[in-house]
């Protein structure tokens, strides 16, 4: 008898993605922004097949990209069998309802998307309940469509009367829901403020920056642990705390989640108690991908976010990591620039205007010793200022 084997392999969905060009984003901008969203959509595991573009003033108010684009899309959508479409922004729960009626698949938008990837990475119970409550907070606006089929009343025995609509039940045990996860998100932050209380006496450093930077790779080398780390957005979510001691000096390092344009604003909300490590530490050490065309706005991206939280007043070292992989810009003539030296970096405007800044590769260990002595220099500096009769680590 012929054995048969089955492929149980999970077949990889196949993506579009949809942006609108308004009249405040150059073409290079959109075009980032989009590159971006594949990051994020092959972080999710999906493979992007084609993107779609379309010059607005503002999206449509019924469709996001306008009726004709729309079906644009859906003959391209139908003649590839297309799994999922992606949009580079947040859809109102009317265009999303339109969208998926005209193109009859699945369709995310950027904050979904987010949040599927962070639904996919989170490991403690706080990160898990941080989810979920983002999740359920983006999903209670959104009940229409999913239940447009049972929007008549109950019937049957025991059901007549008023009664209520399947959509309302639902909203309802949505919102017990999110109230119960409210509750367990204070008794974990109460939890997490006794722990921290416990590391007082200590100084503490945060890594912060654009997610990718290379923050847990930093912190594997600094603190010689094994925190993941890989080449995707997100690829940290939970925050890590390690002791670190650098020539007998102690303090604590933390890495936290990485900072993104266009993050939901519930999603914002619910990490807070997370960034508490941002907030509580004494020192920032703010990480920047030079080899990235666009880490300008990357470092405003999160000088914003951390003007949001509180804290860009901070003590701040600026590292301007990978820089192993910096593409030196071409000259007028279309010949390439020699490549910088570190001396260039150290005299660049980069350095001028983020100073302290220091530049390094933290995965060719490049300049290491001199950021690890700048670290030295800044902890002594606060824990001298804080305990001025305790010299006995120096």
């Amino acid at each position: 008898m012929k054995q048969k084997f089955y492929d149980t392999a999970v077949k990889q969905e196949r993506a579009v993605l949809v942006g609108v060009i308004t009249q405040y984003e150059t073409d290079e901008q959109a075009k980032e922004y989009l590159e971006e969203l594949q990051f994020l959509v092959e972080t999710a595991g999906a493979q992007t097949v084609k993107t779609f573009t379309q010059k607005l003033q503002r999206p449509d108010r019924a469709t996001f990209v306008g009726s004709g684009r729309l079906e644009d899309i859906k003959a391209f959508v139908t003649e590839e069998e297309i799994d999922i479409v992606v949009f580079d922004d947040e859809l109102t729960p009317s265009q999303l309802r339109n969208i998926e009626n005209e193109l009859q698949v699945k369709i995310l938008d950027r904050n979904n998307l987010i949040l599927d990837i962070f639904a996919g990475r989170a490991q403690t119970a706080q990160a898990k309940t941080q989810v979920e409550l983002a999740q359920l907070q983006y999903l209670l606006p959104r009940l229409t469509r999913l239940w447009t089929h049972l929007e008549r009343q109950k019937g049957g025995i025991g059901m007549r009367g008023p009664g209520e609509s399947q959509i309302e039940t639902d909203r309802r045990l949505i919102l017990n829901k999110i109230s119960l996860l409210k509750e367990k998100l204070r008794q974990i932050d109460r939890q997490n403020e006794t722990q921290r209380k416990n590391r007082v006496a200590m100084v503490r450093v945060a890594l912060v920056g654009y997610t990718n930077v290379g923050k847990s790779t930093i912190m594997n080398m600094i603190s010689k642990s094994e925190v993941f780390a890989e080449n995707k957005l997100f690829a940290t979510l939970d925050t890590t705390v390690r002791k670190v001691v650098i020539e007998n000096v102690p303090f604590l390092l933390s890495d936290t989640v990485g900072f993104i344009r266009k993050l939901p604003h519930h999603l914002v909300e619910c990490f807070k108690s997370t960034l508490d490590e941002v907030r509580e530490a004494d020192i920032l050490v703010h990480v920047v991908d030079v080899s990235h065309p666009n880490f300008e706005d990357q470092i405003r991206t999160v000088n914003e976010t951390l003007k949001d939280l509180g804290v860009i007043d901070k003590p701040t070292i600026t590292v301007f990591n990978k820089i192993d992989a910096y593409q030196p810009v071409q000259n007028h003539e279309g010949e390439e620039v020699e490549p910088l030296t570190l001396d260039d970096f150290k005299h660049s405007w980069m350095a001028k205007n983020n100073s302290p800044a220091i530049f390094i590769s933290a995965t060719k260990k490049e300049n290491i010793d001199e950021f690890r002595k700048l670290l030295y220099d800044k902890v002594v500096e606060i824990h001298s200022a804080r305990y001025p009769y305790d010299q006995l680590l120096y």
